[in-house]
């Protein structure tokens, strides 16, 4: 195996970068060893060129003629050294997925299109409840149905961690063709009864999290405390406070869970549209005793995934009934049960207060989070849970000498699991809405307000190494600001907003416009300004980019998971609307910097800093109606 096979942390990039270059590099010099033999001429006396060795004569030997040869020779005792950057002739040069017309136009091949041709068809239900089980059951009526061959029933492994067991008891009818399991889905009389979950609710979620933030209960773990917080909170300065909700998220992927298996006593294939085919391996290996090489996961795309294929109880789900029925099989959920048993973001309540100073100045910050850890059952130690939550150097810590971060920890029998931007996307929704909001008590431009805090330009150390570099991230907040024409902010009638995050090594920022008639909100700008180092592709950059913001856009207009009684309240898109075309904005103007630092990951990198920047243009174009009304009431009442 090479390296760590997964996708979905977007380190990629970066974690291949120097291999790739180095596997490279030694290819090229055997295949010039292989071309000097050729042609009777010293190998430092030939170039290559597009897939060719070219001699000072002229003559070419393509790399395929050459490979054979090239391949029985030995490597070098030390590595080729790498090209320099002036030398690079494919790096930072745009170039197209060699399958995008295949995917708009249909022609891509996911898993569902893949076949074995004797294999039959499950689709199953749920229990509405983790931690539930069968209260009473009939299934004459669903293998009556023409098709059915099986029903079969699922319970979870207690010993296994989340992601590779099944998620909740499970009933699967197992039939010939889709439609017939489906129709004998339907066909079941079924009724469940809840454990200790039964009672849970999102609402009385919030509350245990307001409760918490409210009381002087000691956090679940301190994660930072820089300086002297309370003493700063003593001295006679301004002091400033704020709390923010956020819902429970569902990945909501378009491709719902499904897994093809083929099983026998020789091996197992199985088509399996995950993020992690080593955690695929891993369960299917477990579950069938099988060696390592008589198991073929074949991965084809993936139909949206953000963290959900990352766990793999679908897997496990239809290995085991492949084994009831001992056919090839494919798994199949209907998108209710891929809303209903998700491995959701978890809801978190932020709570801040700062404390600020004559000259406007950030003296001390202190941030509280109350969530529900995503690694809670994982392996994962109890003073580590709050890293799926809470980053420790997020913004503004470093910035601010007095610093405190805190989390709490909620109880929830909900599964969590990995979520698209996690856990920035959550935080930086808060810290730069609060940063506004400080702008906004000041009486002054947010802008002005950032680039105060940001300071001048320096390297803020970072805990575990490294540090972030202010002219980089003022740099992009000034890119966002000139392209959105911000010096017009406070007498523009739309509203701007604008928002910066700093993730791994990379420095993102935002800058939204929006307009209001009546009630109805419109995004009419958005621009985003990325410096992630060097750019290898930058066409791909500029895809991730605005596909990250598209999808964080969606994500802040409509979406939230609500529970009631231990029960998932959403089962469908019109529930769970994703954002329509008519929603969001025409284009998302992307802004790369060029860079000659070692390349960051870009996968998410948009996602932190678009939703805070909308709510902050929301906020504004909100307040500048509200200011304005008193003086249409006058002006109405002279006319």
């Amino acid at each position: 195996m090479y390296g760590q096979q997964v996708g979905g942390t977007g380190n990629s990039m970066p974690r291949a970068w120097r291999d790739l270059r180095s596997a490279g590099a030694l290819a090229r010099w055997l295949l010039m060893q292989a071309a000097a033999q050729q042609l009777g001429v010293p190998a430092d006396r030939l170039h290559t060129e597009k897939g060719v060795v070219i001699s000072p004569d002229g003559r070419r030997l393509t790399y395929g003629s050459l490979a054979a040869a090239a391949a029985k020779i030995a490597p070098p005792q030390n590595s080729p050294a790498l090209k320099t950057p002036d030398r690079y002739t494919l790096i930072g040069q745009p170039a197209d997925d060699v399958d995008a017309r295949e995917i708009v136009t249909g022609q891509t091949p996911y898993s569902f299109d893949q076949h074995f041709g004797d294999a039959v068809v499950a689709v199953l239900t749920h229990c509405p409840w983790p931690d539930g089980q069968i209260a009473e059951k009939d299934y004459s009526a669903a293998m009556a149905v023409k098709g059915v061959l099986k029903v079969v029933e699922l319970k979870p492994d207690p010993k296994l961690p989340p992601g590779q067991t099944v998620i909740a008891p499970a009933v699967a009818v197992i039939a010939e063709t889709t439609w017939q399991a489906l129709q004998g889905r339907r066909a079941l009389k079924l009724s469940w009864k809840p454990g200790a979950s039964g009672s849970e609710s999102t609402a009385a979620l919030e509350q245990q999290a307001t409760s918490l933030l409210g009381s002087d209960s000691a956090p679940t773990t301190r994660i930072r405390d820089d300086g002297d917080v309370d003493k700063a909170r003593r001295k006679t300065a301004r002091r400033i406070d704020a709390t923010y909700y956020q819902p429970w998220l569902a990945h909501a992927a378009s491709e719902p869970m499904n897994c093809l298996v083929r099983l026998d006593k020789t091996g197992a294939t199985l088509y399996v549209p995950t993020q992690s085919p080593q955690q695929a391996w891993t369960v299917v290996q477990r579950l069938t005793g099988l060696l390592p090489d008589q198991i073929d996961i074949r991965v084809p795309r993936i139909g949206g995934g953000y963290g959900r294929r990352l766990d793999h109880d679908y897997v496990a789900e239809a290995v085991l009934l492949a084994q009831a029925i001992d056919k090839p099989l494919r798994l199949f959920w209907p998108r209710d049960e891929d809303l209903t048993h998700d491995y959701y973001r978890s809801g978190c309540v932020h709570q801040f207060d700062a404390i600020i100073d004559n000259k406007r100045r950030i003296l001390a910050w202190n941030q509280r989070v109350a969530s529900a850890s995503a690694q809670t059952g994982r392996g994962v130690s109890s003073d580590r849970l709050w890293t799926s939550e809470v980053d420790v150097n997020q913004l503004p810590a470093g910035f601010v000498p007095d610093y405190r971060s805190d989390w709490f920890s909620l109880a929830s029998s909900l599964p969590r699991g990995p979520h698209r931007g996690m856990p920035h996307i959550t935080n930086a929704f808060a810290v730069d809405c609060f940063i506004d909001e400080i702008a906004h008590a000041l009486k002054e431009d947010p802008l002005d307000t950032r680039l105060r805090l940001i300071g001048d330009a320096r390297l803020v150390p970072l805990q575990g190494g490294g540090a972030i570099d202010t002219a980089r991230l003022t740099n992009v907040l000034k890119l966002v600001a000139d392209r959105i024409n911000w010096k017009n902010w406070l007498r523009s009638v739309n509203g701007l907003g604008i928002a910066c995050w700093y993730v791994d090594g990379a420095y993102v920022a935002h800058a939204v416009e929006v307009s209001m008639q009546g009630e109805k909100l419109t995004i009419e700008r958005v621009v985003c300004a990325v410096d992630v180092g060097r750019v290898i592709n930058p066409k791909g950059l500029e895809g991730q980019i605005a596909g990250a913001t598209l999808d964080a856009l969606s994500t802040a207009l409509n979406l939230a998971i609500t529970v009631k009684d231990g029960k998932v309240q959403q089962s469908s898109w019109k529930d769970y609307p994703l954002a329509s075309m008519a929603e969001l904005p025409k284009t998302v103007e992307v802004i790369t910097v060029p860079g000659e630092d070692d390349p960051t990951g870009a996968s998410f990198l948009a996602m932190p800093s678009a939703a805070p920047a909308l709510a902050n243009a929301v906020f504004r174009v909100s307040a500048v109606r509200v200011r304005r009304l008193p003086l249409m009431k006058e002006l109405l009442r002279l006319l």
